[in-house]
């Protein structure tokens, strides 16, 4: 090792524990221990331009132990990605660019939003993948346009989350050799040894997985640089790097102790850290002018790989522009104005929503190239297959149809790192029960607000005969209560059209939760579902009446839909002035104009009734107090949907009994 490379690292080391100190708040230890590694890294191999943090090419680094935060944000600082040492001193502060887990958007630099442990892990497998399929699209014999790496740094934490075991299996089986993740393998966690609840042999399990895996000591500097050297010569398989360590190395009384973990280590520790590392600079988040130097050539040289990638480009765009057009447009992130392509919106019959989302999904790929994904191995039933795309493999790495296996949380996770990558548009299939092995992904989802769409099939009690373990109940009011979250259960296939059309135009992920049993058609475009809500008994148009109030107001989504049509008529029949509102997206329509949403659902009416095969919890702020529901508030049974449907409730006598009640109140 270089005497300017041991001064960088213990720059690393300090500026990190010295922001954990100063906030009196945070993970001094993986920092410490991780320090030689990340250094190794992003001085030797990262190719990243911090004046162009958005370049296609550049590599992606990911914290997948996100507490050690502190680090990243003095990875940051000293790379010059405008992380001031101001910035450092207000770590954990409310407001600062520094937060206590790395934010997506919120600090300059930071590719992924990470905490929860594996989830970072499982977006590299993603952005690997991501890689993988856009260079098979784009690169041609002569002119390479994407050839970049994905790097994933993780601890013990994320070694023992199911996700990551989950993620590791597909990126093996797939082949994802520009994967290379640094495993700081300490033996520590909050409560002591990793002994009391972990004792197996990662390596091995990597290598069953077909993971390259290379061992290596923390204070051997030059055998990690050999080791990130090994997998960036290979490409056939993911690397794993473990690189054995001691929690808050260098820290003389905690070093290899829980109490180094997350809390800070205190004045006089760092002190005698200090000391030991013949530290001798008095000034605090200070960078040595020495490392200042050195940091700017790293920089330097990145600039002119940037530069050189750009004359590719230039020379791509020349010798093959109709691909080069393309190219753009992925990576715009924009999509055809479908709104106005009548074929988008002409369907005919009356499937199931499922089949209707095959429909709709193989209609939009013609339309929106960049569109990749798969089920959890339910591809059958979820319907989410793009016709001619092929299947994506180890060996077919431009097929465009994913196969995630049984791996519904990491499928989740995965999808977000490939909307992180950028250049595609991800979409992810399963059954809507399972929703809840995705839920701790989903949530990410809407955190960064990544676009991912959820393709969530068998939406209710009209399962069957599979049974209470296999119909959603309280998914719907779940998933909706999730900030940012879109949630469409559409009625009939135009619906599900504008479904997929909201899913591919909003910046933020969006479920489609549709129907295994068949759904008669509405009768309308569709486009009316845009508007998150809309009459489709008891006054049509474009609008809702303003000059007349209805007598009742019934609402419903997806395959509910059908019986207050058919409740409404009956009512319109005897005199009664009965609504019936399609709200398929209880979001979207929040999103409307007031005059809108007073128009569809006035003051004046207050007899109301909401009607929908899951969970009332949510629909109390649409009934009012003097509304009712329809709706489900135990498990569901095992039997036939009409014969199940029917002991639930969700029948035309039923509904109009609950109404005519309303009524005589």
């Amino acid at each position: 090792m270089l005497d300017i490379d041991r001064l960088a690292i213990n720059t690393l080391k300090f500026l990190s524990v010295e922001a954990v100190e100063k906030a009196k708040s945070g993970h001094p230890g993986l920092p410490m221990g991780a320090a030689p590694a990340a250094y190794a890294l992003w001085s030797r191999f990262l190719k990243a331009n911090p004046k162009d943090q958005k370049w296609p090419d550049r590599d992606r680094f990911i914290l997948s132990a996100g507490h050690g935060s502190s680090m990243l944000y003095a990875l940051l600082h000293m790379f010059g990605y405008g992380v001031t040492a101001d910035d450092l001193k207000n770590f954990r502060q409310a407001g600062s660019l520094t937060p206590g887990h790395p934010e997506y958007g919120h600090t300059p630099g930071v590719e992924v939003t990470t905490g929860p442990l594996g989830q970072g892990f499982a977006n590299g497998v993603g952005m690997a993948l991501a890689e993988r399929y856009l260079a098979a699209r784009f690169n041609k014999p002569d002119i390479t346009l994407v050839n970049h790496r994905t790097y994933v740094l993780c601890g013990d934490g994320c070694m023992m989350e199911g996700i990551t075991s989950e993620a590791a299996s597909l990126a093996g089986t797939l082949g994802l050799g520009k994967l290379t993740v640094l495993y700081d393998s300490n033996n520590i966690t909050i409560e002591g040894s990793t002994s009391i609840a972990f004792r197996e042999n990662v390596a091995k399990r990597f290598e069953a997985y077909g993971w390259n895996v290379i061992l290596v000591g923390y204070d051997d500097f030059d055998g990690i640089i050999g080791a990130i050297e090994k997998a960036v010569k290979q490409d056939d398989r993911p690397t794993l790097i473990e690189i054995k360590s001691y929690i808050g190395a260098g820290a003389p009384n905690k070093q290899n102790t829980s109490a180094a973990h997350g809390e800070p280590l205190g004045v006089a520790e760092i002190a005698e850290a200090k000391a030991a590392a013949n530290w001798n600079y008095d000034e605090e988040f200070y960078v040595p002018d020495e490392v200042a130097a050195r940091l700017r050539e790293v920089i330097s040289t990145n600039a002119d790989a940037q530069r050189s990638w750009q004359e590719s480009v230039f020379a791509y765009a020349r010798n093959y522009p109709a691909d080069y057009k393309e190219w753009l447009n992925w990576q715009s992130g924009d999509v055809a104005d479908l709104l106005n392509i009548e074929d988008f919106w002409e369907y005919d019959g009356s499937p199931a929503t499922r089949v209707s989302s095959e429909q709709v999904l193989n209609k939009a790929a013609k339309y929106v190239p960049n569109l990749i994904g798969g089920s959890a191995d339910l591809a059958p039933s979820t319907k989410a297959i793009i016709k001619g795309y092929g299947d994506f493999s180890a060996e077919n790495p431009s097929g465009g149809n994913l196969h995630f296996g049984i791996r519904e949380h990491a499928m989740a996770a995965i999808a977000n790192g490939i909307a992180l990558h950028g250049g595609l548009k991800p979409y992810v299939a399963g059954f809507f029960v399972f929703s809840d092995y995705m839920k701790p992904a989903m949530r990410l989802s809407a955190l960064m607000k990544l676009p991912v769409i959820y393709v969530m099939t068998h939406d209710s009690i009209g399962v069957g005969e599979d049974g209470p373990t296999h119909q959603p109940i309280e998914h719907l009011a779940a998933l909706r209560s999730i900030p940012g979250f879109t949630v469409v259960r559409p009625a009939d296939t135009q619906e599900t059209a504008a479904g997929w059309y909201l899913a591919l135009t909003r910046k933020s992920p969006t479920a489609l939760v549709l129907s295994r049993q068949s759904l008669p058609a509405l009768g309308m475009s569709g486009k009316e579902a845009l508007k998150g809500a809309y009459i489709v008994r008891g006054g049509m148009g474009e609008n809702p009446p303003m000059d007349e109030t209805p007598d009742i107001i019934l609402m419903a989504t997806g395959s509910e839909v059908q019986l207050i049509t058919k409740a409404a008529d009956e009512l319109l029949k005897q005199g009664v002035k009965a609504r019936a509102i399609s709200m398929p997206s209880l979001e979207v329509f929040e999103e409307q104009p007031d005059e809108y949403k007073k128009a569809l659902l006035p003051d004046a009416c207050r007899k109301r009734l909401a009607v929908e095969a899951g969970s009332g919890f949510g629909w109390h702020r649409y009934t009012g107090i003097d509304g009712d529901m329809v709706c489900i508030n135990a498990f569901g049974a095992s039997g036939s949907a009409n014969i199940i449907f029917e002991q639930f409730g969700f029948t035309l006598k039923n509904v109009l009994l609950k109404a005519k009640a309303l009524l005589q109140k």
